[in-house]
């Protein structure tokens, strides 16, 4: 009976989403008339433009008196508007749906909570992220190479993803409290404390489908009275070296988790690809991030959210003060940045938020759009096929009405999304 009331749910759910939008035929034409169109070479507007899509892929970009469009071509007219390439948002857990993890862990089935997944990736692709790296399943263990093959063959609308299976934590790091001992408890990540147990979780995770590596090289934290964070390692170097030489074998990239300290240092030292978070980086370490090419993921806006539940907890102290020092700190020096929210402890659909905060604490405007198109695209890998509206790319395009090149938050208003010549959403009719 319960396997019957999944299917008949996911069934529903499929139905709706697909009733939202059809996949274009192959030899569709959309040409679409933008007011305005952001570059992301140059960071700047382009007037009058044309977007000429063939099927789910771009062919051709400029201005209309060059672009030849095809008889018969549905035109999409946004000359109104400012088109700019779909978001990325390079730190999403679309398998969170809020604080209270350990409730959803106990509580949910995997097939809920892979469709509250599908959900959020929804609501998050609504707001202009069409396409997402998630950081881990949050004790789903590998239910989100499910949802990105599902969306990839068509069977569910999403945005595109890349995706880290289980994540790896040690002994202690994320731990349910206030239950007996007596109480087997499900895990939120996958627990290794040894080298060669990294190197098994690491083989498990990309055998079962996994895109990146997430671990956690630090967890819990704690401040000093006169402010210092205060952030112990959960691994030691050679299980981080570990860890990050396995994936690299196997040609998989790497995510830390860390907000300082030595567990931050281990994974820098180790060649990670990303530092997630990185609230408390000094300057050796950013000097070392320069000179390896990894990307901060800085997720500000999580941080702020929490900013008072912290000065409660930690004597007038919070992670969001700490961050917002380091942040422009590693900007000034040229650490590469990624857009990344941390969405799932608060509301899938909400993270463009994070653009005003990267701009409250240094960025310009056109930075933060670049570290949400071309920066993360890169991070991900997938500079030829998403981040920026060129011919040969995936025709993921989205659109305000003002500009976002001098007001960060119109992309809090996102009126037009498409995502591989589909449309999902558009509010500029």
């Amino acid at each position: 009976m319960l396997k019957r009331y999944f299917f008949t749910l996911l069934l529903l759910l499929i139905a709706c989403a697909l009733a939202t939008a059809q996949t274009p035929a192959p030899d569709h034409w959309i040409a679409i008339r933008a007011g305005r169109l952001f570059d992301t070479k140059s960071g700047k507007l382009a007037d009058n433009q044309v977007v000429l899509i063939h099927g789910d892929r771009i062919t051709e970009v400029g201005p209309a008196e060059q672009v030849k469009v095809p008889a018969g071509a549905e035109v999409v007219d946004l000359s109104h508007a400012t088109v700019l390439p779909g978001l990325i948002d390079a730190h999403t857990h679309v398998f969170g749906n809020g604080p209270d993890l350990e409730a959803q862990i106990l509580r949910d089935s995997y097939q809920y909570r892979t469709l509250t997944a599908l959900a959020n990736a929804q609501k998050d692709m609504m707001v202009g992220f069409t396409t997402l790296r998630d950081l881990k399943t949050l004790g789903a263990m590998y239910s989100d190479v499910d949802l990105r093959n599902a969306i990839d063959r068509g069977i569910v609308q999403g945005p595109r993803m890349q995706v880290s299976t289980r994540g790896i934590q040690a002994t202690g790091g994320f731990i349910m409290n206030g239950y007996s001992e007596e109480v087997p408890l499900p895990r939120a990540l996958q627990v290794v404390d040894s080298p060669w147990a990294a190197r098994e979780a690491v083989r498990d995770q990309i055998a079962h489908g996994a895109d990146w590596i997430k671990l956690y090289a630090a967890y819990q934290f704690h401040f000093t009275d006169d402010g210092k964070m205060v952030v112990p390692p959960t691994f030691t170097a050679d299980e981080v070296n570990a860890i990050v030489d396995e994936a690299h074998r196997r040609g998989h990239k790497v995510s830390c988790h860390a907000f300082g300290g030595e567990g931050l240092h281990n994974c820098i030292n180790a060649g990670v690809e990303s530092i997630e978070h990185g609230v408390d980086l000094d300057d050796g370490e950013i000097k070392m991030m320069i000179q390896k090419g990894i990307y901060l993921v800085p997720t500000l806006y999580h941080y702020q959210l929490d900013r008072e539940e912290n000065e409660k907890k930690y004597g007038g102290h919070s992670v969001a003060e700490v961050s917002e020092r380091s942040f422009p700190k590693a900007l000034a020096q040229g650490v590469r940045i990624a857009f990344g929210s941390g969405a799932g402890p608060f509301p899938h659909g909400t993270q463009t938020k994070e653009f005003e905060y990267m701009v409250k604490f240094g960025m310009t405007p056109v930075q933060a759009i670049l570290a949400a198109t071309t920066g993360a695209a890169q991070l991900m890998g997938w500079q030829d096929r998403v981040g920026s509206l060129e011919a040969g790319k995936f025709a993921d395009v989205i659109a305000v009405t003002g500009d976002p090149t001098t007001d960060i938050t119109e992309l809090e208003r996102v009126k037009f999304v498409m995502k591989g010549g589909q449309i999902y959403k558009n509010e500029l009719k």
